[in-house]
Parts: C-alpha cells; structure tokens; sequence
C-alpha cells in the first residue's frame, strides 16, 4: 500500500513531523509505514512512545498490522525482579496494537473493547500465577477443614467484568475465597490474612507507578465494606454481607461481576448463590427509586464538578446508557434469564427481544454508545490518561476531530451534542415518574385523612351503594400493623395507589365486593415494596389488576394468595401469543434442576400458577377462544404431571432402587384426557405399570427377584409401584407458598374406590374385557395416555382402542346409555324455572358428551377413525366424517359446544357455579345438543330416580366430567 492511499493525516504537521522524525529514514521507506505512523500520531502519543521504546513490536505491526496476538507473557521465579517491567511492556505493547488497529480502522469498537478485556485479564491471571508460585514457597497452600486446596477468586466488576473496558481504565477488583481454612507450608497463615496479602501483592504489582509506568490501575472499594472493609472475605462472609448490608448500588456493580483469574469455577458457583440478591424473582420497580437516587448524586457531582463535558458522567453520557439497560435487566432480569448478559450491547438486543425496548430506542442507543466509546476511547489514547472529558486545548480538540473524521472541532461537537441529547431522552423516559393520579381529588384527599378523619360521601360519590360499609372497610386496611409499619417510600406509594384502586372499584357493579377483593391484595403485598412500586410506576399493570379482579374471582384469589402474579399484568408475553403445546414441557421441566423436592415443587407451581394466569387474561380479553384455553390448560397439566413423576421417581429410586425392565404411565381421563381442562379443575387420574413376573421355583427364594427394587430397601413390584403413585398424589396435592399443583380424583381406576390404587396393564386389560359397565367404557373414549413410559402407552391405547372398537348391539347400548344419563341428570342437574345448569341440563355439556360417547362405541368397529379424538371438537369432526352425524347438525353442535364451554369457563372464572340465565346463544346450543339426541334415537329427557347401587358409579362418572 502506498502512501496516497491514506487521506491527510493532521491539521498540525508539526505534530506529525516531530512524531516522524523519531523513526530511522530507512524504516519510514517500507511501503505504507509512513502513512500508518502518520494516522497513528495524530490520534496517540503514548503509541509513537511504545513503537520508538519497542521496535520489535513496530516490525510486527508494520508485518500484519496487528493480526495476531503478541507472544503470551512469562513470569517465573527466575525473572522475579523484572515482574513489574515485563507486565508493563507487555501492557503497553497490547495496547499499542489496539491503537493500531482502531487507528486505521481494522477493528470495530467492540473488538477494541473486547481486546483491552483480554489484555487485561492476561496481566492479571499472569501476575496472580506467578505470586501464587511465590507464596506456595514461602506459605504452603491454603486448605479447607477437609484438606481440599483453596485459590483465590479474583472478580471483575464494570467493564471488566462486562468485557468491555475502555482503553485506559482502572480495573475494579474483588477479592474472595471459597472457605475458611489454614496454608500447609512453612510459615502458615490463615485464608483471610493469607490471601489479603495476596491480594494486596497483585494490586500492587500491577498498579504501582515504576519507571516502565504502570500495568493497570487497581480500584479494591468496590468491596464489601469498601476501603473499611477486608480485603478478601470467604464466600460465607460475602453472602451474609449481601443479605444483611448490601445496597442497590451494589446489585448494579455485581450485576457485571465475572471471575477472571484465579479459581474462575468457584467464582462462577459463587456468583450464581448471589443472583437471588442482585435478581430479584419478581419484576423488581423499586430499582427505579434505587436508580434515581443514583442519577440524583451524579447530577449533583456534574454541577458540583462542572462535568457538562464528562461524556461518561454528564448528561446524555455512557453511564446513562449503562444505567438504562441495568435497570431494565434488574427489574425483569428475574423472571427472564435471557436479560442477565454483562455485556451490554448484548443485554439491549435481550431487552428488544423481550419487548422491553422498541426497535428505534435500541438502535439509538447502540449507535450512541459505539460513538461515544469510540470517542472515549480517542481520549485515552492521546496520551494513556484514565480521563471522560473533552479536552480544552486547541491543538488536541484538532487531533481527536480529525483522527476520528471529522472536518472541524465544531462538526464533531455538534454531532456529539445529537447524540447525547438522545440518550438523555430515552434515560429521562425511563425514569420519569409514570404515575396515574385519581381522576377525584375528593378520594386522594379523603384516603390521606384516613384512619381518623375522611368524608365517606366521597365513596358515595364514587359508585359505593353501601358507601359506610366501603368507608368501615378502608379505615380497618389502614389501622392494620402492615400499613401502620410501612417506609415512608412505600407508604408514599400507597398513597397513589389506593385512591385509583378505589374509584374502579366504585364502578363495578359489586363494588363492595371488588373492594373487598382489592384490599386483601394489598394486605398480602405491603410487605414487597416491589409490588407497590409495579402499580404506581406502571399505570397499565394497574389497570391489568383492576380489570382483573372485577371480572374474576378465580384470578382475584390468585393474585392475593400469590402475588408474584402481578408479574403477569405486565410482562410483555402476556399480550402476545400463548405458548404452543411443545412449550409447555421445558418450562415446567426448569423445576426439576432443582434438587430439593419442595423447592421444586415451589418453582413448578408458581410456573403452572403463571401460565394459567396468562391463559386466563386472554380468555377474559378475548383475545383467544374458550376452546383454546381449555385446551391450553389441559397440556399444562401434561406438563406438570411429566415433573411430578420425574421428582417422584428420583425420591423412590433413592430411597428403594430400582424395578429392571419395568414400565409406568399415567392415563388422564374426563376434562384432562378430552382437552377441555377449566380453571381450578382437578384431574382424573389411573395409574397403571407392567413389570417382568417372577417364575416359580423350588430355589425362588435364594435368588434375587428380578421384579424387585436392588437397594438396601428393596420392594416387590406392586408395593414399589403403589408407592411411586402414592408419591405422585402427594406430591400433586402438597400444599407450598404457591398454593398445591392440583386436586386428584382416582376413583375412575378399576373397581373404583374398592380396587388398587395402581393396576397392572394385564388386570386393566382384563377388566376392561370382563367387569367394566357401559358408563366405564363411556369414560374411556376421552381418555389419554398424558405421561410414563411411551411403550406402556403405546400399549394402553392398543387396549382401549380393542375395547371401544367392540360391535356392541345397538338397542342395549342406547338402553345403558339412556338409563346412566337420565339417573345423572336426576341427581345432578341445578336447572330450575330462573336458570340453566350449563354442564348436567337438558341440552349442556354433558348431553353432548354421551351423545359422541354413545356414536363411538356404536360405531366404532366400523369406523376406527372414531378412536382417535378425545376432545368434543374433535369427535364431532370424526363423527361428521364417518356419517354418524349430518353435516348440519354437526356444524351446529361445533357451534354449541363453543357456546356452552364459554359460559361455562366465563363462570368458573368468576368463581360461580356454571349455572346462567338462558339467553338467545345459550338456547341455540340447548336446541342444536337436543336436536342431535333425538335424531341418534336417544332420550334423556325422562326423570328417574337413580337405583342405589350405581349411585358411586354415577358419581364417579360425573366427577370424570
């Protein structure tokens, strides 16, 4: 390359002159050279020193510019007293390069970033060898109580620790270890005096002042306690600083902490005991007030210090962007793993994935921050000076202008003024107060005046019909210890909160009752400040909330019996769409990382207690069908049983081994084996398992059973499989923080509440064939194989498929089918002259259910297609198809089942039993279920009293429904 090929260098040739004119002529004649050193002049000093001060490095640069890495640095017993000048010619080498390539643009800026991460990092790990060589000599290694050899565990914080360090920037260093404990050598010293000198040894060996300069400025205050505090603590230490003393401000350094020399694997197990205090599991608001703290005290320095042309601190700077994309992930980071990157160009791509920032904000904010730090960057580079602000001086405003491309001084500044003035928007957006005051002062006013004073003719005036039930109720909340004892932040919150609380409440149609609803949240809340800061910072989870409770008991319930689901009110998945069949089982199975049986436990309901919430705002939105939701509910229940079977599986095996060679599986029959789940419904469960037989034998008993656990604790097969769905029943129905998973009703196994609780496939079999009644094989047309082994059910489904599949005569099949629906409806059906029992009345649900149950099995053996759906829709369509049913009327029944299954989730909802006044919808289904019955040839419209011994048949039929 040629020197023509690079544009004037420099305003300021004598800059670049007396720069030149330290380089031998010769050298200068190398094609290129001379146009490269020219660039590199302009925009650095301390570059031209390293290239003079090394020319081997200038030879390498001059070669490849800088492609490949420099030679790894040694440091060793042997050259103890060049440590300090051999790490700081290999730090001035690695930087100069850096220069390089930036200078004539062969790296981007993060490249850059990423390259001075390294260079530190190869310092520090070398230095911390190297010392750690020297005091093995003099200290012995230190070991835990068990004799296990401890190391030093060196953490990066800021940019270090996010692997993006500016050029000339001092490293924030912590120093810990994984335990207590003594060095074996010599002269011992205890872990915390042993690796404080350590720590103090490293420090100083890179960030003393020698003739050779320094390596890297050291900054230990980051630590806990800062400069009063020790210099290393043990990880116990740390964990019970962050639980009992640790700040926000800290949750924002360590939320970039990363180990980068030492023992990097304890660091790493470390910092993942740490996340629970620097994410918090909620969507954690209260960093805003942490942050605007934050804000306020640089502000006050900016002004203080005259910073305006900080571009790290002042306005629209670097740490403004930082800050933005911390808090972001410090309060979604919880719930969202995806958000918890250091690097932060990574953590605002995460953030627009979430839907927590939109496209333009993102791009803005990433095209500022590669300028501003290319631009900080420049800064350093002059002269190798730790500084953020522009500089005064004429000739370098010139240089760093025009090494970075601009015409003038003015141009760059103007350029820089258009970008700061954006990031100061998106970080002012961010933090201003988004607080929705009540539309009537009158209630704010009576609110504060509470408990002793407040007119209750503002409640009156708000929609209350009983406003001194309403008025008795608030004053009550208000004398409780919990708002008696709140911050005075948080009570500040309350104060904005409640009265908008109050005036939607006073618009419902009950509203003492969503009052009511309402108070017992915040009761439950007050002790999170997090949740309060969510409803006074988010005005739409506000909204959420009051749209919720008014329109749902169910959700009302769940909110205050767990109030991590005000999560869900604004998480940005919640207005989108819901997970699809296959996303359910991930999500759940996350609980089984977790070793401990209750906390998983914990986590797996607060997940299933999140998604059925999620599913439960879009069927009150209507933004998806009752169908759908249903459905939705019932493959979260797939989920769910999976885990619950792998916990109860990993607890029996521990305790009783294994059975070899044999297989379980779970069968879910009524609303879970036909997709139709509702909220709150509990689960139809059989659990069935096949294992080798044991032959007989006269020397049976001398040899191992190979049907039995091998174990300490062996069991038989049938005892170890009746305790594997004992286990699952308890597990399913333990009652944690986050309620229990669900209620379980067994009774549709063989025999019912006489027979075993787990079957063996052979005995189900048979009983199917030989013992089963009509309504049994009714049941089993919804039925599903929903979780085990995949033969077992590849298995069942080959019996039930034989069993429904049967010919069976038609007039006695529509004789029992007959007889079990009108004993049903009977006893069952709450119909009355006022209202219409959506599920047991003539022409509900459970019409339609024996009617495509009653068309299965009677035409089964000559239509198998028939055996495949479970679900209502599904065996309609079948049914459409085999000509069991007209077109006409299937079309009306596929509209019917919509209707009635949507009232009749609209009521569970509401905590209300399905029972509704009939309106014109509801009788269009009635008639179009009622029109199918007769034209099958069926009649269930005859009242008889059900005989005595089929009344726990009945029962247990209609639970399956």
């Amino acid at each position: 390359m040629n020197d023509d090929a690079f544009p004037p260098a420099t305003p300021d040739s004598p800059t670049v002159e007396r720069a030149l004119a330290r380089f031998a002529p010769a050298l200068l004649a190398t094609p290129g050279l001379r146009a490269k050193l020219a660039r590199v002049a302009v925009a650095s000093d301390f570059a031209i020193h390293t290239v003079v001060r090394q020319p081997d490095l200038l030879s390498r640069l001059a070669a490849d510019d800088g492609a490949d890495p420099l030679p790894p640095l040694r440091l060793d017993a042997d050259n103890r007293g060049d440590w300090p000048a051999l790490l700081r010619r290999h730090r001035a080498a690695g930087s100069t390069r850096l220069v390089w390539r930036d200078v004539l643009g062969l790296d981007d800026v993060e490249a850059i970033l990423a390259g001075s991460t390294a260079l530190a990092e190869q310092c520090l790990q070398a230095a911390l060898a190297a010392l750690e060589d020297d005091f093995a000599a003099r200290h012995g290694v230190v070991r835990d109580r068990d004799g296990n050899p401890q190391r030093l565990v060196v953490f990066g914080l800021g940019k270090l620790g996010g692997g993006e360090l500016n050029f000339s920037s001092d490293i924030d260093l912590v120093y810990a270890y994984a335990a207590d404990g003594e060095s074996d050598g010599p002269r011992p010293l205890a872990a915390e005096a042993y690796f404080a000198r350590l720590g103090q040894q490293l420090a100083k060996l890179l960030d003393e002042v020698t003739a050779d300069g320094f390596c890297h400025r050291v900054d230990l205050r980051l630590r806990p306690f800062g400069n009063a505090g020790r210099v290393a603590l043990s990880f116990a230490a740390m964990e019970q600083y962050f639980q009992r003393e640790g700040r926000d401000w800290e949750r924002y350094a360590w939320q970039k902490a990363r180990p980068v020399a030492g023992d990097l694997a304890a660091g790493e197990d470390f910092l993942v005991a740490l996340r629970p205090f620097i994410y918090r599991r909620y969507l954690d608001f209260g960093a805003l007030d942490g942050l605007r703290a934050m804000k306020a005290a640089i502000a006050a320095e900016v002004a203080r210090k005259d910073l305006a042309d900080d571009i790290k601190r002042g306005p629209g700077g670097i740490r403004e962007i930082e800050f933005l994309a911390q808090a972001l992930q410090l309060i979604h980071g919880g719930r969202d793993a995806t958000l918890r990157g250091r690097s932060l160009l990574r953590a605002l791509d995460a953030l627009c994935e979430a839907n927590h920032l939109s496209v333009d904000s993102r791009d803005r904010l990433v095209s500022a921050y590669r300028q501003l730090r290319r631009l900080e960057n420049r800064l350093q580079m002059l002269r190798d000076a730790q500084t953020h602000v522009l500089p005064d001086d004429a000739d370098d405003r010139s240089r760093v202008g025009a090494g970075l491309g601009h015409a003038d001084w003015p141009a760059l500044r103007a350029q820089l003024d258009a970008v700061r003035a954006q990031v100061a928007s998106e970080f002012d957006a961010l933090l201003a107060p988004r607080r929705r005051k009540p539309d009537a002062g009158e209630l704010a006013a009576y609110w504060l005046a509470l408990p002793e004073g407040g007119d209750a003719s503002a409640l009156a005036d708000a929609g209350y019909a009983d406003p001194a039930a309403a008025d008795a109720a608030l004053r009550d909340f208000v004398r409780t210890p919990g708002v008696r004892d709140l911050s005075d932040g948080a009570r500040a919150r309350l104060d904005r909160v409640v009265p908008v609380l109050v005036q939607a409440a006073g618009a419902a149609i009950d509203s003492q009752l969503v009052l009511r609803r309402l108070l017992a949240l915040l009761h439950n809340i007050l002790r999170r400040a997090s949740y309060l800061a969510l409803l006074d910072e988010q005005p739409a989870a506000l909204s959420r909330l009051v749209g919720a409770v008014v329109r749902s008991a169910f959700l009302a319930e769940r909110l205050a019996a767990l109030p991590l689901l005000l999560d869900e009110l604004l998480d940005a998945r919640v207005a989108g769409a819901l997970p699809e069949r296959d996303a359910f089982a991930p999500q759940c199975a996350q609980a089984l990382a977790l070793d401990d049986t209750e906390a998983a436990l914990m986590a797996l309901n607060e997940t299933r207690q999140a998604l059925s919430f999620r599913i439960a705002l879009a069927t009150l939105d209507g933004r998806q069908h009752a169908r759908d939701s249903a459905r939705q509910l019932a493959w979260l229940a797939d989920a769910v049983l999976a885990v619950v079977l792998q916990l109860a599986l990993r607890e029996l095996r521990r305790a009783h081994g294994e059975v070899p060679g044999a297989r379980f599986g779970i069968v879910g029959y009524g609303s879970l084996g036909g997709e139709e789940l509702g909220f709150g419904s509990d689960l139809d469960l059989v659990f069935l398992y096949d294992a080798p037989r044991v032959d007989a034998g006269d020397d049976v008993q001398s040899r191992p059973d190979p049907a039995q656990a091998g174990n300490a604790r062996p069991l038989d097969a049938p005892r170890w499989f009746a305790r594997l769905a004992q286990k699952i029943v308890a597990l399913l129905g333990t009652v944690t923080a986050a309620g229990r998973l669900y209620d379980i009703d067994v009774r549709l196994r063989p025999d019912g509440g006489k027979g075993l609780l787990v079957s063996t496939l052979s005995s189900y079999d048979d009983y199917q064939r030989h013992r089963a009644w009509t309504w049994e094989h009714q049941a089993l047309v919804r039925a599903r194989f929903v979780a085990g082994d995949v033969s077992l059910g590849d298995a069942w489904r080959a019996i039930r498929d034989d069993t429904l599949g049967r010919p069976r005569g038609g007039a006695a099949l529509r004789q029992d089918v007959d007889a079990m629906r009108r004993r049903m409806r009977a006893e069952l059906d709450r119909s009355d002259g006022s209202g219409f029992d959506l599920k047991q009345g003539e022409g509900g649900l459970v019409d339609l259910e024996f009617l495509l149950q009653y068309l299965v099995l009677r035409d089964a053996a000559q239509a198998p297609s028939l055996l495949l759906p479970r679900d209502t829709p599904g065996l309609i369509d079948a049914c459409a198809a085999s000509g069991a049913l007209g077109d006409d009327i299937a079309a009306g029944l596929r509209d019917a089942h919509g209707v009635l299954l949507a009232a009749g989730l609209e009521c569970t909802l509401d905590r209300r039993r399905r029972w509704v006044v009939e309106n014109e919808a509801v009788g269009a289904a009635r008639a179009a279920v009622r029109g199918a019955i007769h034209a099958a040839g069926l009649v269930f419209d005859e009242r008889r009293a059900a005989p005595r011994e089929h009344t726990s048949e009945m029962r247990s039929l209609h639970d399956a429904r």
